[in-house]
């Protein structure tokens, strides 16, 4: 006898028993094979979306499987009744002669005995049996008053399976009648299956015995082969048609899909830029000629983009040689007008006025100079980024301080929230200030005397400033075309302070360089909200914002502009900066 030790067999406390895991174990693989299923299933999904041939040869297999079952299941029910109706009518024709036959012998006969009716019964049913078609043929007293002669039924076979067939409705329904009566029947057979047969039931009247029931059964064996047969063949039929229909289908499609995706690729390559592309042009047909004229039509968007690009190319040479040679023509003229401006005291009035406005007109062009110079580096790419670590709200302040004189003198307060913690970023000083400066500027000058709210968010990936002014808002086709070039809004918002028209268009370029955004938001009578976001080190792609760009207050659906260096960013109105994340 063999010891077993304490833990041998045992549960450890608090551990799941054997049926409990093994039940587990049951569910995590129904789990992972539903899981698996249906990832099946979506990539079958959007497989089958994504390929119209795919889509079109599905559509055409349903319907012809759906054409082909009906048209198979009319012809094996027609063929099914045609052979059963036909076998019906020979079988009792059949049946008719025979029963005839046998009233004819019984009438004939002189047998008066039960030896010599039971010998005439025999005899009969014997050549009955021979002299047809059935399988079975049996002689059972109809039940009544007893005859003076009794004698057994008879049957031309010992096995009784045509008397379990013959149910009491159908020997009721005999009984008394002279025609031919007849029910479908299952036969048994030896292997367990059943084979279809017919049962044909008549009366005779034997002699001394009174009346007798005559029962025929028939197998419809042979029919149901050749059904069968004939069903194969159409089953086999209809396979081989709808393997015809899908391949048929297959190549029209192929032929016609084809073209189209090959179109597609060409527009794709088109798209990135290689105008070189084209599709190959084959035979005289509706493709080909769909070759042609997409040939045609990118060799045209190709000369267009060529001359457009040549002319954009002259027109930023045009503008960077324009600026370049205003400046020494400029320095002459901002030199004299120093000196008139200088002794403007000793003009008269008019003169004295002339003076001041030379030299404010002289301060705008100066700008729009170097707003110009500024805008064909970056159209030549030549903008380069002197990016240092910098705490973010120094440069906001330094922003806010250059703007306060324009605020004090519009009657504007400027409301600043920084975070309480630095906010360390890899950021160009320059630009970062140039931007924020045009921004609130920009609203100092349309804020209409109301507060302009700044604020400053940071998260892990990025840092944004926004600027937000309560004055006349932009309407939604402003707001699309607020970064536009020398753009200008309604004149219920013409400028007092001089810009240019460029400082926008700067500014987003500014933020382009950074791989930042800057967006807009507006709406008419509740002001606007500009955002810029950036990066916090180099490389990083921003994905959402840590400020909200729509102003929490604001509930209904509102206009937005977006400008990103990497696509659409997140505008959810919610977020909000989160303060205890911010870096040290």
């Amino acid at each position: 006898m063999t010891a077993r030790t304490a833990s041998e067999g045992a549960t450890a406390p608090g551990a799941p028993s054997r049926p409990a895991r093994a039940w587990g174990d049951l569910r995590r693989r129904v789990r992972r094979a539903r899981l698996g299923a249906g990832r099946l299933a979506r990539r079958a999904w959007h497989r089958w979306r994504a390929s119209l041939q795919l889509r079109v040869i599905t559509s055409t297999l349903v319907v012809g499987i759906a054409a082909v079952g009906v048209l198979g299941g009319y012809l094996s029910d027609q063929i099914r009744d045609g052979l059963f109706e036909e076998r019906l009518t020979q079988v009792l024709q059949e049946s008719a002669r025979s029963t005839q036959r046998a009233q004819e012998s019984f009438d004939s006969s002189v047998a008066s005995t039960g030896t010599e009716i039971d010998g005439l019964f025999r005899q009969t049913v014997g050549a009955l049996q021979l002299g047809g078609s059935s399988d079975q043929v049996v002689l059972r007293r109809s039940p009544g008053t007893p005859p003076p002669v009794f004698v057994n039924d008879y049957s031309s076979s010992p096995d009784a399976g045509l008397s379990r067939l013959v149910t009491s409705e159908l020997r009721a329904v005999v009984q008394g009648s002279t025609e031919q009566h007849w029910v479908s029947v299952a036969i048994p057979q030896e292997d367990g299956g059943v084979v279809p047969g017919l049962v044909v039931a008549s009366a005779v009247t034997a002699p001394a015995v009174g009346q007798y029931e005559l029962y025929f059964l028939y197998s419809l064996a042979p029919e149901q082969q050749t059904l069968g047969l004939v069903q194969r063949v159409l089953g086999l039929g209809a396979l081989g048609l709808l393997l015809l229909l899908g391949c048929t289908t297959w190549l029209v499609t192929r032929q016609t899909v084809h073209p189209v995706r090959s179109a597609a690729r060409v527009a794709e390559r088109l798209a990135d830029g290689h105008l070189a592309e084209r599709m190959e042009v084959r035979g005289v047909d509706e493709m080909a000629t769909l070759a042609r004229s997409f040939n045609e039509m990118a060799e045209s968007l190709q000369d267009q983009i060529r001359r457009m690009e040549e002319l954009s190319r002259l027109q930023r040479r045009f503008v960077s040689d324009v600026s370049h040679e205003l400046r020494t023509p400029l320095t002459t003229v901002r030199m004299a007008a120093e000196v008139i401006h200088a002794a403007r005291d000793e003009l008269d009035p008019a003169a004295s006025r002339s003076a001041e406005l030379l030299t404010a007109q002289l301060d705008r062009f100066e700008d729009l100079l170097a707003d110009l110079l500024e805008i064909s580096r970056f159209d030549a790419g030549a903008a380069m980024l002197d990016a240092e670590s910098r705490d973010v709200r120094d440069v906001v302040m330094t922003a806010v301080e250059q703007a306060v004189p324009l605020a004090e003198r519009r009657g504007v307060w400027l409301s600043v929230e920084l975070p309480p913690r630095a906010v360390i970023a890899d950021i160009d000083p320059r630009r970062v200030e140039r931007v924020l400066r045009n921004l609130l500027v920009n609203a100092v000058e349309h804020a209409d005397g109301k507060q302009v709210e700044v604020w400053l968010g940071a998260d892990q990936r990025a840092v944004a400033v926004a600027v937000r002014d309560h004055g006349v808002g932009m309407a939604p086709e402003e707001v699309e075309h607020v970064f536009d070039r020398f753009w200008r809004a309604d004149p219920a918002r013409a400028r007092t302070t001089g810009g240019t028209g460029l400082g926008l268009a700067i500014s987003i370029e500014d933020a382009h360089l950074h791989g930042g955004w800057l967006e807009a938001w507006g709406r008419p009578g509740e002001g606007a909200c500009f955002r810029l976001t950036l990066p916090r080190r180099a490389g990083i792609v921003l994905e959402q914002s840590p400020v909200p760009l729509v102003p929490p207050d604001v509930q209904a659906p509102v206009a937005v502009s977006y400008a990103s260096h990497e696509g659409r960013p997140d505008l959810d109105p919610t977020s909000v900066p989160d303060l205890d994340r911010l870096e040290a």
